[in-house]
Parts: structure tokens; sequence; C-alpha cells
């Protein structure tokens, strides 16, 4: 039996630090091993068209202006107009190109300014980028990217706040990936690129800024991470949490703050949404025997609610000492005012509560 909980509430540096030069302003990381999100993601694209020329970029202002946010920027100065396209506002338009593209043996990535927007090119990316393969007999590859923003930013109203997440997940044919930190997003972009198939890439615009700690081998440009791999963020024994994207960061949150009065969490963040890494869920709520879906979309045949019915299919809901909960946005469009808007989304409170109602404490 699953319950889902909606919630409508509301220094002197001893050593010298040396900075690795930017090559054409393409970015890269401090010596201190920290990088943003946005610098992820450009650098896993500066990589990829630096090792297949079939990569390239297109969508709104892309090139000359950077990126909306940034995340191309120095690309169109580096690789040229042919490679990195800027398009007319006609999102129909050039997903179609790009999908025609990919069929044609070019590897593009196709960038929506918002994922709100991908609405208006959805039958690119359904019906002729994720159904070719199959329809074409095994004959005809689409290795597309589509990526952008997606789900809830601040004070974009109900128009630009939507998640997408369960949207595509339900469409066979594609991969979807949900990011949470800088290794997510540069891992995860490289590997889409380099995949036979359409992937479409679900970032978020409140993680672009935020810097994560990195390693060396995240930096290695053949760094890669595999697609449908769960990564286990929190080790943790009374309760499993599970999120992607910007629900890791609340559930991280509300497991720190759990912490404190003796309750452990373990922090699963899924990564890719489809193909759904289940084993890595099934063997925590073994452990746990409880577990929270946090996810900022709306609750109704959400995320959450895939998660819960492969858990009650599987041995795992024998291992179950309490119901599946999910904590989620509010089931309505996403409002303008602010504090309304922060009573339409999950806050780290909202999970610190469902875990103590769901632990009995």
């Amino acid at each position: 039996m699953a319950f889902t909980i909606s919630f409508h509430k509301s220094s002197v540096l001893t050593s010298t630090v040396k900075i690795l030069k930017r090559s054409l302003n393409t970015t890269r990381v401090l010596a201190n091993k920290q990088m943003t999100v946005r610098d992820a993601l450009n650098s896993a694209m500066d990589d990829e068209m630096e090792r297949d020329e079939r990569v390239f970029i297109l969508g709104e202002e892309v090139a000359m202006y950077d990126g909306a946010y940034k995340v191309s920027r120095g690309l169109y100065k580096k690789y040229g107009e042919k490679r990195v396209i800027d398009t007319p506002i006609t999102e129909i338009g050039f997903a179609g190109i790009a999908v025609g593209a990919a069929m044609a043996g070019l590897r593009p990535i196709c960038e929506f300014m918002t994922f709100n927007f991908s609405l208006q090119a959805i039958d690119h990316v359904i019906n002729s980028a994720a159904k070719t393969f199959y329809m074409s007999a095994g004959m005809v590859n689409v290795p597309i990217v589509f990526r952008g923003p997606n789900g809830a930013a601040a004070g974009v109203a109900a128009q630009h706040s939507q998640c997408f997440g369960a949207w595509y997940s339900q469409c066979p044919g594609l991969k979807v990936i949900s990011p949470y930190n800088s290794e997510d997003a540069r891992g995860l972009l490289k590997a889409a690129i380099r995949d036979p198939d359409p992937v479409v890439f679900l970032e978020n615009e409140l993680l672009y800024g935020n810097q994560y700690p990195i390693t060396d081998e995240v930096l290695d440009k053949d760094f890669v991470l595999p697609i449908g791999k769960a990564k286990i963020e929190r080790k943790g024994d009374h309760i499993t949490f599970v999120a992607h994207s910007k629900g890791v960061e609340l559930a991280l949150d509300a497991a720190k703050e759990l912490s404190s009065v003796g309750i452990e969490a373990e922090v699963i963040n899924l990564r890719s949404l489809r193909p759904l890494d289940i084993n890595t869920i099934i063997q925590s709520v073994v452990r746990t025997n409880h577990i929270i879906s946090i996810e900022q979309g709306w609750p109704y045949a959400g995320i959450g609610s895939e998660i819960a019915a492969q858990i009650m299919e599987s041995e795992a809901f024998y291992h179950l000492d309490a119901p599946v909960i999910r904590v989620t946005g509010a089931d309505v469009p996403m409002p303008y005012t602010k504090s309304l808007e922060i009573a339409a989304l999950p806050q780290t409170n909202n999970i610190v509560d469902a875990a103590k109602k769901l632990l009995g404490v």
C-alpha cells in the first residue's frame, strides 16, 4: 500500500592555489577540486566535441550569447558556427532538424531553454526519436541528447516550473537522466552524448551555480558514468530516502537533521530515471525496512509512484515495516507568489516529519 504526502504549507592559503587555464573560454576547474554543475556540463560538451567531430549543439541563444544559462559558454568561439548553432524560437523546428541529423549519422545536442518548451517539440522527441530504432527493425539509430533545465526554478510560475521526469520516463526508447551534482552532470552527459540512442537529460536551474567536490578521475577526458546506475550518497540503517536532482539535496539535508536525533537515513541518488536502478533501491529497503521517495514533481503517476509499484511487485515488499511514502510537490500548477511557491514544493522539514511519522518517533 502506498501513500502520498503533498505539502501545501507552507584566509589565507598556506600554499599558492594554481588555476588551470581555460581553453578559449571553455570552463576548467580550480586546483581546489570544486566545480559548479554549470562548468561540469560545459566541460563535458567540450570534451565530447573535441573527441568526436560529429557532435554539435543547437538551440536558442546557445552560440553568440553563450547560452541562456551560460552552459555552452565559449564553445561557439572554439568550434565555430557550424557546430554551435543559434536557432529561431521554434522548438518543433530545431528539434526536428536535430532528430534528422541524428538519423543521418551526426550526434546533436539539442538544448531546450527550459523543458517546458519541449512540449512544442514532443512529437519529435517521442514519435521520431524514441520510436525509430524499433520501427526500423534496429536499422536506424537516433543518437541525440535533449538537454536543458527541468522542474521548479524560482518565481517563474506554472508554465516554466514543471518536472518532466515522469512524462519522458514513461516512453520506451528513451533514456532519461536527472543529475544532482557536478560528478553526475559531467559523467552522465558524456555518457549520454556517446550513447547510440536518444537521451533526455533533465538539469535543474537552481543547481547550475552550486559547487561540489570532484576528483581527478572525474576530470579525465574518458570519465563517464553508467546510465541506469544509482549512487548511495549517504549510508544509513533506519530508513531509505530515494530522490533525484534537487530532491537529493533536500534528502541529504533531512538526513543530517534526523541524524541529530539518532535516525540514520540512507540517501539514494537515482541519477537515471529510465532505466531505473530498482536493485539498489531494493537492497537498501531490505536493510532499512522503510522508504520515502522525494521529488519536486506532482504526486499523480510520478517517479515515486513507479518506485512504490516496483517495490510492491518485488521481494522488498515483504521486508517493509510500513507503507511506502511519497513526499512530492503539491498537486497544483506552480503558483507565482513566493509564499505559495514554497508551499507547493517539498521542503526539508516535510521529509523530516514524514520520516518521524513513518518510524513512529
